[in-house]
């Protein structure tokens, strides 16, 4: 029933050692946990080689393949949950990362304890060399990639010249002092990317400083992306980002600070959700169909946001909402309708299906992502709540069931459904349920999302079908993991 309180819990925190084989314990012929990320292609030892090198593995199984096929590597991302010991079926080695002082219980094996003797001398006797020759070689990389930001901060910056769009450069000694040399009473909160403090620069600017995270699964790549998109974007309904710093082994954002946090803060919590009345609530679905269809037509760039979610949907001191965090986000030629990649990114339950199934995407995930966040900015409720409900797998499902029953005022949030005008509400409904269509070309445009949240009470909209993700699937097959990264295996039908 979901109720984890009586399984095993760690008696010591994990201290990642990048990945040394010895941090790893084998538990034979368990029932694997839930929420899976299969690792395609991989053999055993390369399965093993990437569940050490990452952090945030914390579990890797490997199993063969049948006739003659290749194998399957399953990693485990996070908590371990219903994983079972003595299964009768389905039972496989499960390896578990554990601290390093907890090595040599049950089912680990070394190879010999002689060669641990060896490789441990062996260790100790280049440890220092290795430190020595490290820090000259991390010196050197670090100042390339500072040269290397410094220039595409330079060309961003230039190509803005014209439209007076200059990008600062932050020097590390005046974030540090803006934000209390990263004091815990100025953090905001968390993200992927890393830790996020309010600052307050001389002039008394109040700003927020994005700082990338050393355990974070994103790095140089995600950064440089980020910062190249916002610099150029410039609309009401997007953060807009004042500048970065790129000091010693730091990457920084430095972003307007937002008052009011994101969405979910307040969409999500019994009590700071009644701050949200339906005229908010409604303006915020606009300004997030408006921030969306700027990047998808208008801007500069045509970019396709790929993880749009409540989370990442700040809001101002006037409530008026801002999307952020491009850090994922792909950038389209003028032309280009759809692309595909093999490394999925994104929140599971945002993502359409023919993306998280497929890496298929185009302007429609963007869409699909915008049509869960709309039913839970009318619902009030949380996708995710509904992934352990027997009856209905996703929040779209459960109102398509009382929409189509004639039921849709009891998807209405309690705490504005006496007081909402009920013709817009359903009609924020009705576009909703067409924006997570499964077949992406049944999904509206982003033009056409506005349209339709702007008619009148009388137009009509176009017929619903149901909703994409309405059967129900065995848990176990579908996966996520932190640092916003998802894969995910084809399901398999209860």
């Amino acid at each position: 029933m979901g109720d984890w309180s009586g399984g095993c819990v760690r008696e010591k925190v994990l201290t990642c050692s990048n990945g040394i084989q010895e941090n790893f314990l084998r538990l034979e012929n368990v029932k694997p946990p839930d929420h899976t990320v299969l690792l395609n292609n991989k053999s055993l030892s390369e399965c093993e080689s990437e569940c050490q090198q990452n952090c945030s593995c914390t579990a890797y199984a490997y199993v063969n393949g049948t006739n003659g096929s290749t194998g399957k590597c399953l990693a485990w991302f996070g908590e371990l949950l219903d994983l079972v010991e003595n299964q009768n079926t389905g039972t496989h080695d499960v390896y578990i990362r554990v601290h390093g002082s907890e090595l040599g219980t049950k089912g680990f094996s070394f190879n010999s304890l002689k060669q641990t003797l060896v490789i441990a001398i062996v260790s100790a006797a280049v440890g220092l060399l290795t430190i020595t020759f490290g820090y000259f070689v991390w010196k050197k990389k670090m100042g390339r990639i500072a040269r290397r930001v410094s220039e595409n901060v330079s060309k961003v910056s230039a190509g803005d010249r014209k439209n007076d769009t200059e990008l600062p450069l932050f020097s590390l000694r005046s974030i540090l002092a803006a934000t209390n040399n990263y004091s815990e009473d100025n953090k905001l909160g968390e993200g992927g990317f890393g830790p996020v403090y309010k600052g307050v620069l001389p002039e008394n600017q109040e700003v927020a400083v994005k700082r990338l995270s050393k355990k974070s699964g994103q790095g140089h790549h995600e950064f440089m992306n980020e910062l190249k998109l916002i610099a150029k974007l410039q609309h009401t309904n997007l953060a807009r980002l004042l500048g970065c710093c790129m000091e010693e082994d730091e990457l920084i954002l430095v972003y307007e600070y937002m008052p009011n946090r994101s969405l979910d803060k307040f969409l999500f919590d019994r009590f700071e959700k009644t701050k949200l009345d339906w005229g908010t609530r409604f303006r915020i679905i606009q300004g997030i169909a408006q921030g969306v269809l700027y990047i998808h037509k208008y801007s500069r760039l045509k970019i396709i946001h790929r993880d749009l979610k409540a989370s990442n949907v700040l809001l101002d001191g006037m409530m008026n909402p801002k999307v952020s965090d491009f850090g994922m986000a792909r950038i389209f030629d003028t032309n280009q309708i759809e692309a595909n990649t093999n490394k999925v990114v994104g929140t599971y339950g945002y993502m359409s299906p023919e993306y998280a199934l497929y890496g298929h995407f185009s302007e429609k995930l963007d869409v699909f992502s915008f049509g869960v966040l709309l039913l839970e900015i009318v619902s009030g409720k949380k996708n995710a709540s509904f992934y352990s409900c027997e009856s209905s797998l996703t929040l779209a499902q459960w109102i398509w069931e009382l929409w189509k029953e004639g039921r849709g005022m009891e998807a209405i949030d309690a705490t504005v459904r006496e007081t909402c005008r009920i013709h817009e509400a359903l009609r924020c409904i009705h576009v909703g349920i067409l924006c997570v269509q499964e077949a992406p070309a049944d999904r509206p445009t982003m033009s056409s999302v506005i349209h339709m949240l702007e008619v009148d009470e009388a137009t009509s909209l176009p017929p619903s079908k149901e909703p994409a993700f309405s059967t129900s699937w065995n848990s176990s097959s579908v996966t996520t993991y932190s640092e916003n990264a998802v894969t995910i295996t084809l399901p398999e039908p209860r």
